[in-house]
């Protein structure tokens, strides 16, 4: 069994291995590697020079054997087809984990001027080296759908947006990708990602379409913190966040809404766990992840800013992990999405 302490320490210092399913830039955790750690999907910082090495199938720290066996995740088959209209699968939609399959339908943002830019995210760099597509239609997705979870098993799939100029925010896109992929996939567990319409009718229809968990990501509590790292949706006030989340527990049901929470940003540790204490109290499952520096971002390229103190966010973990344990609100139990494969955060290994 992994120690909450030891898996924060992976998260922030990284793993030297040789990981054949790898995310490089993105809109949420990356420049990672997927493996299974003691025989659970976990996506870890590939970093060659790490105190963590993995030889002959094992984890060491510094060259001693930790007892804990390390499976890199091997590349999928569907990666190696190619959709009706010529796009390779793997541009459409990606393994995480073992058994998860993950897109972004929009890979734009109408936030990604350097002025409104969240500092953490690097959503349009994937673009730019052509690792991925601007829009991926319903149809396409739908194809690929199919193919992984045939192919290979994946079991869910974990689908977000960059955000639109509509007052969906991008929502009704992602309805239409839910409904073709479970029209071909029927009861294929789906997450959606968006930030909160301005029109909340729209979780109805995205619940309606097919969905069966949605995450509605704040990143940070403190608008202070929220105005530095992420000057456009710091502009959307906490308060249409909750009333996102009341609304999402309603449509979705308690522990199937999630939003993620990070560790670095400049939040002190308590301020972190009194504000996930009130998302539990909620219904809404904080699913926490340390700030990882990422190539591509402006907190690295500008800020130059470093990746937490791993004793920090082994606190803010176990503490909310030890929160999520009391209210009943395990990661495992969401029908589907990050914290339901739960392979970016320590969170699994402090009860949550």
């Amino acid at each position: 069994m992994t120690s909450t302490a030891l898996r924060a320490d992976l998260a922030v210092c990284g793993v030297g291995v040789d990981a054949p399913v790898r995310r490089r830039g993105g809109a949420g955790p990356s420049d990672d590697g997927h493996v299974l750690l003691g025989g659970v999907g976990t996506a870890l910082p590939i970093v060659p020079s790490s105190k963590y090495q993995v030889r002959a199938g094992r984890l060491l720290l510094e060259g001693a054997d930790l007892g804990l066996e390390v499976t890199p995740v091997q590349r999928p088959r569907f990666y190696d087809l190619t959709t009706a209209d010529g796009v390779p699968y793997e541009k459409i939609a990606r393994l995480h984990g073992s058994d998860v399959l993950a897109t972004t339908v929009v890979q734009t943002c109408i936030r990604y001027d350097e002025a409104e830019r969240c500092r953490f995210c690097a959503i349009e760099e994937s673009l730019a080296h052509e690792s991925t597509t601007a829009v991926k239609t319903p149809a396409q997705l739908a194809e690929v759908a199919e193919a992984a979870v045939r192919l290979d098993g994946v079991k869910q799939m974990v689908m977000t947006t960059g955000t639109s100029a509509g007052r969906d925010r991008g929502a009704r896109h992602l309805a239409r990708c839910v409904k073709a992929i479970v029209d071909t996939v029927p009861g294929f567990p789906i997450q959606v990602q968006c930030e909160p319409p301005a029109d909340l009718s729209v979780l109805a229809e995205l619940r309606d379409a097919g969905a069966v968990s949605i995450g509605i990501h704040v990143e940070a509590l403190d608008d202070a913190v929220r105005r530095k790292w992420m000057p456009g949706k710091g502009s959307v006030p906490l308060s249409e966040y909750r009333d996102a989340w009341r609304e999402a527990v309603r449509v979705f049901g308690r522990n199937q809404v999630s939003t993620y929470l990070i560790v670095g940003l400049g939040e002190e540790p308590d301020e972190l766990v009194a504000g996930a204490a009130e998302l539990i109290e909620m219904g809404v499952y904080p699913f926490v992840v340390p700030f990882r520096p990422i190539a591509g971002t402006l907190a690295v390229d500008v800020d130059g800013v470093a990746a937490p103190p791993s004793w920090m966010v082994a606190e803010v973990t176990s503490q909310i992990g030890e929160l999520l344990a009391a209210a009943g609100m395990r990661g495992y139990d969401q029908k589907a999405g990050c914290a339901a494969c739960g392979a970016c955060s320590a969170l699994p290994t402090a009860g949550g």
